[in-house]
């Protein structure tokens, strides 16, 4: 994700430094970011480093990082923070923002992001569906608040005119447990089968194993104050299995390069809080349990 948003605000003219890998780095010194799109491929030519410390320039900061690393890595740049740079979490689950705030207090919105990419090889990525973002503020203080509110125009004016259709949500929090939602139902089990979403939605067995995750979540979600219609779940899962059907998800590219999951903050996390609120969520744990499983197999 952070290969396919910089390169497109960086393929529009804005200032962009990706902080990346060696391997990557090294292949976009030398040849560019070679972005394989479904409506263009080319090389664009950005800034790549290792170096956390280029983070004190940041007007603006995309943390595409995986949940597992969010403390670690806010930890790392935060003596680097410039104090009005604004931080934009672009991960999965719904506890992000909240860790990021534990240490950096102001200027840190949540983004839904609706992409399918894949890095291929050093500094190539595939893109192979969506692209849209969905930003706001967690407390909805940007509906009376002029500086947030202006804060999340230009975030979204950045991405707009750099072809990434981005809106500003009146309830984020909603939106972020409808994305949650797909994480839950889709990740987990694409993984555990190395599957696309598509071939996913075609078996009848799946189809019922995802009733029943989407039963229990909805449950959790209910008692953490979001109110997701059994209607507007299956729409969403429907609309996933449609728009993406041929991507696997994240978790199923980690296990297959044996690298940890997000699934302690995905299935792992309605596990968690189904134990806080008295509510079963057998399913979330068989996921849970099988992923875990095979992480710790590698």
């Amino acid at each position: 994700m952070g290969c396919f948003f910089g390169g497109m605000l960086a393929r529009a003219g804005k200032d962009v430094t990706l902080i990346a890998r060696p391997i990557h780095v090294e292949a976009i010194h030398n040849h560019g970011l070679y972005l394989e799109c479904m409506s263009f491929q080319e090389h664009v030519f950005l800034k790549a480093t290792t170096d956390l410390s280029v983070i004190k320039d940041a007007d603006i900061i995309l943390l595409c990082v995986k949940s597992p690393d969010t403390q670690k890595t806010i930890e790392a740049i935060g003596g680097y923070l410039k104090k009005d740079a604004i931080i934009l979490s672009m991960q999965n689950g719904v506890s992000n923002c909240d860790m990021i705030k534990e240490q950096v207090h102001e200027h840190v919105y949540p983004a839904v992001v609706y992409v399918a990419t894949s890095m291929i090889g050093p500094g190539h990525l595939k893109h192979f569906g969506r692209g849209e973002l969905l930003i706001g503020d967690l407390d909805n203080q940007h509906l009376l608040n002029h500086e947030i509110l202006l804060e999340l125009e230009t975030l979204a004016e950045i991405f707009t005119t750099s072809g990434v259709p981005c809106d500003i949500s009146k309830d984020i929090k909603y939106e972020l447990w409808s994305k949650f939602l797909v994480n839950c139902c889709y990740n987990g089990i694409s993984g555990i089968g190395q599957i696309p979403y598509g071939k996913m939605a075609s078996q009848t067995e799946i189809n019922n194993l995802i009733s029943q995750i989407t039963k229990e979540f909805l449950a959790v979600a209910l008692r953490e104050g979001v109110l997701i219609s059994k209607e507007q779940a299956a729409k969403l899962n429907d609309q996933i299995a449609t728009s993406m059907s041929g991507q696997r998800s994240s978790t199923a590219q980690d296990l297959a390069r044996n690298k940890p999951t997000e699934i302690d903050y995905l299935n792992g996390l309605i596990v968690k809080k189904g134990q806080l609120y008295g509510i079963d969520t057998p399913a979330n744990q068989s996921i849970y349990a099988l992923v875990k499983m095979m992480e710790k197999n590698y």
